[in-house]
């Protein structure tokens, strides 16, 4: 089977030869630049547009465009074997024969991902080298892998943040058909792929745009990391058409099961439909002979972009990233406070439990980490599904100083019942690669930006710690530099781990809850009503909760998230799920979780 999707912009592979199109409203004369042949004249179009077409060119042919003295690669570019400022090659995107032509994709209630970066997941860092460890995820018990962004960034090593050519996979990781493969792989083992995309800026090397389509940006708004993608002001709708069909390009040409749309409160659009909401419906509207899945991150907490229909289906986006339920867990782990966890202390447990109940713990609320602001929307009335949960995940490890895991900061113990918690309830949960077996690497931030950029991005990372007193004066030194190509080494992964203590009970435990996840709870979630959750928290750190499953059946917890010895504890009916004792007594132990189902749907 061929995919490919068309697009109103880059390349095309005609018969007889190569069509190329490019949009530079900003620019003067702009001459096509073929390897071998020279530069060569582009038609002038209407608003903006240039055109040419190079007979007896194919595949493989190397281009860019010449604007002025500069030579700058296809905005549009499927490929950059040389990196971002080299120039692109044609691609043929009915090269690759799939062979997942039955695949028709997974129902969101079955989502348990894991999320990955390509360049640390395996030694060889590559597409073709992740295949080799789908079958562990698969035995895992995970049903969808996430990517984190694999566009063209500068360098070879990077979190995959700072991309500038979004529609070519990173050379460094592999082909175009590489990343293929993996998707056509997964789909064989009934895993689905998500990818992160970051629609909210370009990264700050190989962005060769203010070149020729200077009014993809805006001064109108401003971002963390500069001027805005211009969605809503003069010239925003070939902009607008840009994101969209890089949306509907990973989504048609490569396959993908879903995107998870990076950072969203930092996307600048005052129009309306918004960029989000146009873009939702196109993509839902473009694939519908199967299962997809667009997830956000959103800081805004914006419930009115996860609302569904009156069939219970997605308007817009399937899920958001709760940060909310990882900012309390994490605080109750650790005891931190810094940043934004002042936001859910003195005692961390009301915020978890009303994040299980309802969705968000900010609804509106004012948030003293920003100031006083309101964050928030009301979320009670939407389901589970709409919130994936998670204790790790890039940010949360890689924005540390240190690029430390969870285990390390928290007893094992108070780990395991917080996976327990996770892994059981009704939401979706995410895994970060490693966070199965507890992996004692760390995921720091690495980059492999130019000397100049380099030392900034050195001087920034120490600055951004300074506040910290173990990094203070000529502690400072022990910041990893993530320039350092040693940072990007130290984060990969160590897969002789797995099958070693104290890893592999870890990894079996994790089994456990998944198997238990996809055998009892999975095939009753689909169906649940809104608002049909319950959680109130019990003296001394004992969390009860309540959730109407789709089928009606009743799932219940009882957890000690606290180091004491709970006696007398009221305990749910039902049919013990999971215990971390035996028996069906009336206490729990230090860090104890119990999970209780009653098919019946009638236990108190």
């Amino acid at each position: 089977m061929i995919r490919a999707h068309a697009m109103p912009f880059g390349t095309e592979i005609r018969p007889d030869g190569v069509a190329f199109r490019l949009w530079a409203p900003d620019a003067g004369e702009v001459r096509l630049h073929v390897d071998g042949r020279g530069d060569l004249a582009m038609e002038a179009l209407r608003h903006g547009w240039r055109h040419a077409f190079v007979p007896g060119l194919g595949p493989g042919a190397r281009y860019g465009y010449r604007v002025g003295e500069l030579l700058v690669p296809d905005p549009a570019s499927r490929r950059q074997p040389d990196d971002v400022h080299g120039l692109s090659e044609v691609i043929d995107p009915a090269a690759y024969d799939w062979s997942d032509a039955a695949w028709r994709g997974r129902k969101w209630a079955e989502a348990v991902i894991v999320e990955i970066h390509v360049g640390t997941f395996t030694p060889e860092g590559s597409f073709r080298a992740a295949i080799a460890r789908l079958d562990h995820l698969a035995d895992l018990g995970a049903t969808a892998i996430e990517l984190m962004p694999v566009a063209e960034f500068p360098g070879a090593r990077g979190w995959g943040y700072d991309g500038v050519l979004p529609f070519a996979p990173e050379a460094s990781y592999g082909h175009p058909e590489d990343l293929k493969a993996l998707v056509d792989a997964a789909h064989a083992r009934n895993l689905m792929v998500l990818l992160d995309v970051v629609y909210n800026h370009f990264g700050p090397e190989g962005n060769y745009l203010h070149a020729t389509a200077r009014r993809f940006f805006t001064r109108r708004h401003h971002t963390p990391w500069g001027q805005a993608i211009n969605y809503d002001g003069r010239g925003a709708k070939p902009v607008r058409e840009f994101v969209i069909h890089n949306a509907l390009y990973w989504l048609e040409e490569y396959h993908l099961d879903g995107l998870r749309l990076d950072a969203v409160h930092a996307i600048a659009d005052d129009s309306r439909p918004g960029i989000l909401e146009e873009l939702a419906v196109r993509a839902r509207a473009a694939i519908a002979d199967r299962e997809i899945h667009l997830v956000l991150e959103n800081d805004a907490n914006a419930a009115r972009l996860l609302e569904r229909d009156g069939a219970g289906f997605p308007r817009f986006y399937t899920a958001q990233w709760n940060d909310d339920l990882h900012h309390a867990a994490h605080r109750l782990l650790t005891g931190e406070t810094g940043g934004y966890y002042r936001d859910y202390g003195p005692e961390p447990l009301p915020h978890l439990c009303r994040c299980l109940a309802e969705g968000f713990a900010y609804q509106g609320e004012t948030s003293v980490h920003r100031g006083g602001a309101g964050r928030g929307e009301p979320s009670v009335h939407l389901p589970p599904a709409a919130f994936v949960s998670f204790l790790q995940n890039h940010d949360q490890i890689g924005n540390r100083a240190l690029g430390e895991r969870l285990d390390t900061l928290a007893p094992p113990a108070a780990v395991e019942a917080m996976l327990a918690v996770l892994l059981l309830a009704p939401a979706p949960p995410l895994l970060f690669m490693g966070e199965e077996w507890g992996a004692s690497t760390p995921f720091a931030y690495f980059c492999d930006f130019g000397p100049e950029l380099a030392q900034a991005v050195r001087t920034g990372r120490r600055r951004e710690f300074a506040h910290v007193p173990q990094f203070q004066g000529a502690n400072a030194a022990a910041i990893p530099d993530p320039v350092d190509p040693a940072a990007f080494t130290r984060s990969k992964l160590d897969w002789s781990e797995p099958d070693r203590p104290p890893f592999a009970a870890r990894l079996a435990l994790v089994r456990r809850l998944l198997t238990l996840r996809g055998r009892d709870i999975a095939p009753r979630l689909e169906g649940m009503t809104n608002g049909a959750a319950w959680c109130r928290v019990q003296p001394a750190g004992h969390l009860e909760a309540r959730w109407r499953l789709g089928d009606g059946s009743l799932l219940a917890l009882n957890a000690n998230l606290s180091g004491n010895f709970l006696e007398s504890v009221v305990l749910a009916n039902g049919r013990i799920l999971y215990s971390t004792q035996a028996g069906n007594g009336s206490s729990l132990p230090a860090w104890g979780v119990r999970w209780a189902l009653d098919e019946l749907g009638c236990a108190p």
